[in-house]
């Protein structure tokens, strides 16, 4: 067998191995807070020296203001407790950028106190791009989840959010919350004369009139389905939902879109249903868009182009 002092390996083969890698080793005194040891490594990556890292504010200094607090009250809590941890942020290098940086902390204890922490510094730059990139692939998908590919509008998934939203912000603060269906009249008569493609054009303008006439920073519009569309009105009673219906139909109505199918005027309109309710605890939204859905089909039965509410 070979002697125990053969196999013992000097100090400066182990500092040769950290110093190749691209993990950057270092170490500070807990109870000077001042760096016994850093890698070579971190000028290559930050451009400062090793010899220009005293103590941790040098670390601190040398972080995003956006991160700073944060992580160091992390680390401070995590080592005083004796935990080993990790923590991401942006360090500034000398030259003014950022780089972003992953710390991987040992805390070394002795006698039950802490002596020492001990870590590496990993570039993660690229991962975080990565990530971001990930990040905001996946809110281009999550909107396009939300919105109906056709008229750039909300669509019927986002209108199940928003109403439900809403209906509990005006149960909690017992506000009215109105609801407008519209439809537009004999939309398939128009698709079968003018084709599918002008029939699509046709929802993206009524989708254009119904957005510039809600425009409160919380009213919202969404494509129902069809011909459909819905408009949610918070904090907007009966009288107010009635006047901006209105206001609907008459703006689609002056706009003159050619309708040789419709029975009405050879022009394009829409019938309406619109009502408000200021919702008690057990109220069911479910039962308050029933009765819009049950409005709009008498709009239609009285002959279509009109608003029908609940006093009508």
């Amino acid at each position: 067998m070979r002697d125990q002092n053969e196999m013992e390996i000097d100090d400066s083969v182990y500092k040769t191995l950290l110093e190749s890698t691209n993990a950057i080793p270092w170490k500070i005194d807990w109870q000077s807070k001042k760096f016994t040891y850093i890698g070579p490594q971190i000028e290559s990556l930050l451009g400062w020296s090793t010899s220009s890292w005293h103590s941790v504010n040098d670390w601190v200094e040398r972080m995003h203001p956006d991160n700073r607090e944060s992580v160091v009250n992390f680390c401070i809590a995590q080592s005083q407790a004796g935990n080993d941890h990790e923590v991401d942020y942006r360090a500034r290098t000398k030259d003014g950028g950022y780089i972003w940086i992953r710390d991987v902390v040992h805390v070394i204890r002795k006698n039950n106190e802490v002596e020492s922490i001990i870590g590496f510094m990993f570039d993660i730059s690229e991962r975080k791009k990565i990530e971001e990139k990930l990040i905001h692939l996946q809110k281009e998908l999550e909107e396009l989840s939300y919105k109906d590919a056709l008229t750039n509008i909300a669509n019927r998934r986002m209108f199940d959010s928003i109403l439900k939203r809403e209906w509990a912000s005006a149960q909690r603060n017992q506000q009215p919350i109105a609801l407008i269906l519209l439809d537009i009249d004999f939309f398939k008569e128009y698709n079968d004369h003018y084709g599918h493609i002008m029939g699509d054009d046709c929802l993206k303008q009524v989708a254009r009139i119904l957005s510039n006439v809600a425009t409160r920073p919380r009213d919202f519009v969404a494509r129902f389905g069809g011909g459909e569309f819905v408009l949610v009105l918070s904090d907007t009673d009966e009288a107010s939902a009635i006047k901006i219906a209105e206001e609907c139909r008459r703006e689609i109505t002056q706009h003159a879109i050619p309708h040789a199918q419709s029975t009405i005027g050879q022009i394009l309109t829409i019938s309406a249903g619109a009502g408000a309710i200021t919702p008690l605890k057990n109220a069911c939204q479910k039962y308050f868009i029933r009765q819009i859905d049950t409005l709009l089909y008498k709009a239609k039965l009285r002959g279509r182009n009109c608003v029908i509410h609940k006093a009508s």
